[in-house]
């Protein structure tokens, strides 16, 4: 199966690779999306730093963003992305792996404290999300679920 790809890709934009992975969080059939500074609504987890893992780096950004431990067990696939960030005004490709939490619990408090916490249905969940690829993880999860 062909992995999806949103986004335009600009033919004469240089894009710098962003290799990042996202979690789908659960609780009383709601899952948790992070607020960016700008308002816009991803789902848990960032970009993939140095030599950490896929799993390394979603411990990392959940401790930061939510301040949770999770087991991460179910892979949902990968998606690729292009676009634009009007914050750092740079083209980004960005490869997105996307996994579920099985289970979770909270550690402490989240150590970004630039983000807001949000926890919506799955169907609001896809309306409020920015990125085409986070909304496709959601849609895959729920396929999952049935």
């Amino acid at each position: 199966m062909d992995k999806p790809v949103f986004g335009e890709k600009e033919q004469s934009a240089e894009y710098l690779n962003r290799y990042a992975a996202y979690i789908i969080v659960e609780k009383n059939n709601e899952i948790a999306l992070i607020e960016a500074p700008n308002g816009a609504f991803f789902l848990p987890g960032g970009e993939i730093e140095g030599q950490e893992t896929k799993k390394e780096a979603l411990r990392r950004e959940l401790i930061e963003e939510m301040g949770i431990a999770a087991e991460i067990d179910i892979y949902l696939g990968e998606a690729d992305e292009y676009f634009y960030s009007n914050y750092r005004k740079t083209h980004y490709y960005n490869p997105g792996y996307f996994y579920v939490a099985s289970n979770w619990q909270q550690v402490g408090e989240p150590t970004e404290k630039t983000n807001q916490i949000w926890w919506v249905s799955p169907v609001d969940a896809i309306q409020k999300l920015k990125r085409g690829s986070h909304k496709w993880a959601v849609e895959q999860w729920l396929t999952k679920k049935k």
